[in-house]
């Protein structure tokens, strides 16, 4: 890596000082960000999905198990697929022992895919993983929630995500959507984020994002670097 610019501790000082004031403005507008967020409207859901486990069958009520909020991660893993998605797996990364936590601010999390619970388990254990993860396959959930697309679609490029009609390259599609639920049972649907959106969820990039090199991603293919973490060769 190249050496960039050498100050006097004086100088260095300064423009550390001077970013500062950036960092706490952006501070301020990420907590106004989050708080429009929160005010959002809410979205009744009305079809109870259904989604497998080993031995057993859940509805999206029951996802919540006995919490009031819901993070799905939609995490991509198509049926035909021997293995999940590269960049999914490398968010999923950075999930195992935050449920705890989670938990305790009245959260649960569950990762969800449309493939088998077979499959699903089989990597999870390949990776080590312990957070909770449901097959949706047989549900139109990642379709309803524009995770998951026809091939004809993907082949027409006009794939429905992050909002808009575009060319999506994949029939699945990487996300995240939060739910709420009442004390009658009702489910509410009160976000969801695609592409970028998800960036606040991976530890590893703000890392990088401290480092002078940054990333260090080529923008024509930004993540060609990036290999699930026991493939990488050294």
């Amino acid at each position: 890596m190249p050496m960039k610019n050498v100050a006097t501790k004086t100088q260095w000082l300064a423009a550390r000082q001077a970013h500062l004031e950036k960092e706490k403005a952006f501070t301020k507008l990420r907590d106004e960000l989050s708080a429009e967020r929160r005010e959002l409207p809410w979205l009744a859901v009305s079809e109870s999905y259904e989604f497998h486990s080993v031995g057993h069958r859940h509805t999206l009520a029951d996802l919540f198990e006995n919490r009031s909020q819901l993070i799905v991660f939609h995490f991509m893993f198509a049926e035909d697929w021997d293995e999940g998605c590269p960049s999914c797996s490398f968010w999923a990364d950075n999930f195992n022992g935050i449920d705890v936590h989670l938990a305790h601010r009245d959260i649960a999390l569950v990762a969800v895919s449309n493939t088998s619970v077979e499959k699903i388990e089989q990597y999870k254990r390949r990776m080590g993983w312990t957070f909770r993860w449901v097959s949706s396959l047989h549900s139109s959930f990642n379709r309803d929630f524009d995770v998951s697309f026809s091939s004809e679609d993907v082949r027409d490029g006009r794939t429905y995500y992050n909002y808009r009609t575009t060319a999506f390259p994949s029939t699945e599609a990487p996300g995240i959507s939060v739910f709420a639920k009442e004390a009658d049972g009702s489910v509410f649907h009160t976000y969801s984020c695609y592409s970028r959106g998800l960036d606040m969820l991976n530890a590893a990039y703000h890392l990088m994002d401290l480092v002078p090199a940054g990333r260090a991603e080529a923008s024509a293919h930004p993540m060609s670097w990036l290999r699930r973490r026991d493939q990488y060769e050294d």
